[in-house]
């Protein structure tokens, strides 16, 4: 009887590990769906209203339309009684467009009248679900999370536990003049200072010069490796500073080549900052590809 108890107490132990072991995978990726589904339930509020003014002052009547092999009629009926309507003369064009216009936006607006009632009900029951997810992980003190294996967690969690993740970057020369971030990080330039702070500035997480491993083994080091918090991915900034110097120029398009070549392109997961000795780079420079692709 003990021995029976202690094999199915070893089952039931496997069976908790097996279930911890496959939560580690089942991690939620981010979604934008009920942000894209508020923006679409408000676009379509705003085409409904157009098309209810534009049908109120539509003319009174509705046009059916006969198709045969060698021509197409039309006819103004009344209402729903009249069988057979006026005869619309094909040269009266503004008659024809006015009430196909009409004809095409009833049924357009029942159809947007259907979407807009599944919307409502999908944000109605579904507003806020992602982040109730994660509270439900990221509300616990530290210690209770240490024994957790969550599916969601919040995009601050994650970016802590991102910037969080040790890593060994490119080591510097001695020799190279001495340039120290807000964050007291080595960087190789003034410029890099100024991306740098300007990053943290904005509270966008991001590391320097973070090892990143090719398809081919090999090993190369972004400038700045910044994590998008909101889609949770890598983007990789590459500041070029010295575009006039024709070596370096060389090496810098052979090494987004390079980047190229293993699924990094330019304005997908990679940007791009250039200057030269007599162009250098602006401090609104900086500001407008923050804006435009972290904030």
């Amino acid at each position: 009887m003990l021995y029976a108890k202690h094999i199915a107490k070893t089952q039931i132990i496997k069976e908790v590990i097996t279930t911890k072991k496959q939560k580690k995978n089942l991690i939620n990726k981010p979604t934008n769906l009920y942000e894209e589904a508020k923006r679409r339930y408000h676009d379509l509020l705003a085409i409904r209203e157009e098309l209810e003014a534009s049908l109120s002052k539509a003319p009174p009547g509705k046009i059916h339309v006969t198709k045969s092999v060698k021509r197409t009629q039309y006819y103004l009926r009344e209402d729903s009684s009249d069988k057979s309507g006026i005869y619309i003369s094909k040269a009266d064009t503004s008659t024809i467009k006015t009430y196909l216009q009409k004809a095409y936006n009833e049924k357009e607006l029942k159809l947007l009248n259907i979407e807009i009632s599944s919307l409502e009900n999908l944000l109605k029951h579904s507003d806020g679900i992602i982040k109730k997810q994660q509270i439900l992980y990221s509300g616990n003190p530290t210690e209770v999370k240490n024994q957790i294996s969550p599916i969601d967690i919040s995009d601050e969690d994650f970016a802590e536990k991102w910037l969080n993740t040790p890593y060994t970057g490119k080591e510097i020369n001695p020799n190279v003049p001495y340039f120290e971030t807000d964050r007291k990080e080595r960087v190789r330039s003034k410029s890099e200072i100024i991306i740098a702070n300007a990053l943290a500035s904005h509270g966008i997480p991001y590391k320097y010069e973070c090892p990143l491993k090719l398809s081919d083994g090999n090993v190369i080091y972004p400038d700045f490796t910044v994590l998008k918090v909101k889609e949770r991915r890598e983007i990789y900034w590459e500041h070029r500073g010295m575009m006039d110097d024709k070596q370096y120029s060389t090496n810098s398009v052979m090494r987004i080549k390079t980047m190229n070549r293993n699924g990094i392109f330019l304005g997908d997961n990679l940007i791009i900052s250039e200057e030269t000795t007599t162009t250098p780079l602006g401090t609104n420079e900086i500001e407008q590809m923050i804006k435009k692709y972290f904030l």
